[in-house]
């Protein structure tokens, strides 16, 4: 790798681990529908020009029923639900929560029949993967609320899901205007909402947290992400998601005091070592999704919500 590409590398690992940190702040005054269309408004508009250059919305457009689809089940959905949770989770324990996207896409991609066959070190990774899930969530029961807790399970299979639209129905467009037609799709129908639910104040520290939400965590990530790939690839590229979750801890110990709990010290290692395993894929396929998104092609939905599930080879 180059510098440049150490640069990138370093600059993703950071960017899509702070989000969590983020929202927690964030919803401290915003609700969290009105933080959503602040969020994807704020990116969507940025992302917008360059869209436009890369080809604009007709081709995406006119396959606006999977990509409505994909916008309510990878955005809508899943970052209201983030946000309604980390009213009352910590954010280094939600992003280590989230951390398990990529297990569940195995089961998806069975269930949908990805052709991709569960050998016998995958299988041990989906069991240490879910035994440390609930280490995590056992080890800190205290710390826990059940109705987040479903919130969050919604959030991963969401995460989970919406790559398989993508893959099978978006995955041949311009990346760029994909990303910028669902952000301005959700913000767009989250107008209402913010609109009936608008902030009685807004602390500067909110305010800075919405606009690098924006900003940072969703426009300049993408451009950055990309330019990643075309750099080293996919699949070395999403090594990032093993990184995310630990930037999510150090985060939230540094600037909210969350604590390091028991929980975190044993399932996360049981996560991250379960996700590896599970998201093995067969060199061949590797190679197929490398061709596919150099040709231009977007196979990884979960980038928009900075989880790239391994759903490449990784993610």
């Amino acid at each position: 790798m180059t510098r440049r590409s150490w640069l990138l590398f370093a600059a993703m690992c950071a960017i899509w681990g702070i989000p969590y940190l983020m929202i927690r702040v964030a919803v401290r005054d915003l609700a969290p529908g009105t933080l959503v269309f602040a969020r994807t408004a704020i990116g969507g508009l940025i992302l917008l020009p360059l869209a436009l250059t890369r080809g604009g919305f007709g081709p995406v457009l006119r396959r606006w029923r999977p990509l409505v689809a994909f916008t309510a089940i990878e955005l809508a959905a899943p970052w209201l639900l983030l946000g309604n949770a980390e009213k009352q989770l910590s954010s280094s324990l939600t992003g280590l929560l989230v951390a398990a996207v990529p297990l569940v896409g195995v089961v998806v991609g069975r269930i949908v029949g990805d052709g991709d066959r569960v050998d016998v070190a995958r299988a041990a990774g989906l069991v240490l993967g879910i035994v440390g899930v609930g280490m995590l969530v056992g080890l800190d029961l205290g710390e826990i609320h059940a109705a987040s807790l479903a919130e969050l399970a919604v959030v991963v299979i969401g995460y989970a899901v919406a790559p398989v639209i993508m893959a099978r129905r978006l995955a041949d467009l311009p990346s760029i205007p994909v990303v910028s037609a669902s952000l301005l799709i959700c913000a767009a129908g989250y107008l209402p909402y913010a609109v009936l639910r608008p902030p009685h104040r807004l602390a500067g520290t909110v305010v800075a947290s919405v606009i690098t939400l924006g900003v940072v965590c969703t426009a300049v990530a993408f451009v950055v992400f990309f330019a990643l790939i075309a750099d080293i690839g996919p699949a070395r590229a999403t090594v990032i998601t093993y990184v995310n979750p630990a930037v999510a801890v150090a985060c939230g110990i540094a600037f909210l005091g969350e604590h390091f709990t028991a929980g975190m010290a044993v399932g996360f290692p049981m996560i991250l070592a379960g996700s590896v395993l599970a998201a093995r894929r067969r060199s061949v396929q590797a190679d197929d999704a490398v061709r596919g998104l150099e040709d231009g092609g977007y196979h990884a939905g979960g980038v928009i919500a900075g989880v790239y599930p391994l759903d490449v080879d990784p993610v």
